[in-house]
């Protein structure tokens, strides 16, 4: 259908109507003044994209804020950002205050606390190497075997063997009533083992097991032990480096004699046997020194060695050869052995 003029200038009207004041303007290219270079035309691709500066479609009023981002997860809030407040000077000396009434000033009283830090700290550490020198035994010596350590020689190291099976006709004291003789026990004068030579140098025997002792607790085991015989042997080496002695006991059984080297784990340290006086072998008060017990159906020795001047074995040093050197006085045990059951003959 073809529209009529009269309606083609309804149209127009109301088209001119619903148009905004100024669109007509709005989109006609600017002259450029006088001088000035020519721009790009109007729809360019050079120039940026959205309205131009004045547009009424851009909102007036100030601009908006920048929007809040998020906090991140796991950070701190501001909360927790904030400084603590200063603690009150008073809440801080209120320990102190016993001190304030004696009258000694803030300073004295801050060094007071420092000296009892720094005397705490002392006191953990002694205690500390106190706990570590004791690991391996918790034997601590009474009074009077504390007052003899520093005075009577003790071995550094020890350590202990139960009775073998080979020993069990000797398991009693009754099936080898016979006591023990010097002669019997020490009867070889010199004993060789690899390149160790020992001299015999000093002999005692005797009933009073006690008396051959230092240490009233290792005094005492022996006498619940039903010690009934000691006898001590002191060597000393062909060139004169090495010192060693031998302590047989007599003792009532087996376990008495097991339980005693048992017990010198930590009970050496605070008694042992005697060391014979001898002009030629003589252990260094505070020099090194080992040992080690063996229980011999109801016997029980102990063998003791080290260096003349009391310094610790080196490479040159073999203690092993010269603690079975000095052992050579257990023949004497052997042949108890053999006599109590002729079948029986342990090995030396």
């Amino acid at each position: 259908m073809t529209a009529t003029p009269a309606r083609r200038r309804r149209r127009s009207t109301a088209g001119a109507q619903e148009r905004p004041a100024g669109a007509e303007t709005q989109n006609r290219p600017v002259p450029a003044e006088a001088g000035a270079p020519p721009g790009p035309p109007p729809g360019d691709p050079r120039l940026p994209a959205g309205p131009p500066p004045g547009d009424p479609r851009l909102p007036s009023g100030p601009p908006p804020a920048p929007r809040e981002r998020p906090a991140a997860r796991g950070s701190r809030s501001a909360r927790s950002r904030k400084r603590r407040a200063p603690r009150d000077p008073r809440e801080e000396g209120r320990d102190l205050s016993w001190l304030e009434e004696r009258g000694l000033s803030r300073r004295q009283r801050l060094l007071v606390v420092a000296g009892g830090t720094v005397a705490g700290v002392v006191a953990a550490a002694a205690a500390f190497m106190m706990f570590v020198t004791s690991i391996g035994g918790d034997y601590t010596p009474d009074r009077e075997a504390a007052s003899a350590i520093g005075t009577r020689p003790r071995p550094d190291a020890y350590r202990g063997w139960p009775s073998p099976k080979q020993f069990a006709p000797i398991a009693q004291r009754t099936a080898d009533p016979e006591p023990l003789t010097v002669k019997e026990v020490f009867a070889e004068k010199t004993l060789k083992e690899g390149r160790i030579t020992l001299k015999l140098a000093g002999t005692d025997a005797g009933a009073d097991c006690a008396a051959a002792v230092w240490g009233r607790e290792l005094a005492d085991q022996l006498a619940q032990g039903g010690c009934s015989q000691v006898a001590r042997g002191v060597y000393t080496s062909a060139d004169g480096r090495y010192v060693a002695q031998y302590t047989l006991f007599n003792l009532r059984d087996a376990a008495s004699a097991d339980a005693l080297v048992a017990s010198l784990t930590t009970l050496h340290r605070g008694g042992w046997p005697l060391a014979l006086e001898s002009a030629t072998a003589a252990f260094p008060p505070g020099g090194h020194t080992e040992a080690s017990g063996h229980a011999m159906g109801h016997y029980a020795g102990l063998v003791w060695i080290g260096r003349t001047d009391g310094a610790e074995p080196d490479a040159k040093d073999d203690f092993v050869s010269l603690a079975l050197a000095v052992r050579d006085a257990e023949k004497a045990v052997f042949r108890r052995v053999v006599a109590a059951s002729p079948t029986a003959a342990p090995t030396p």
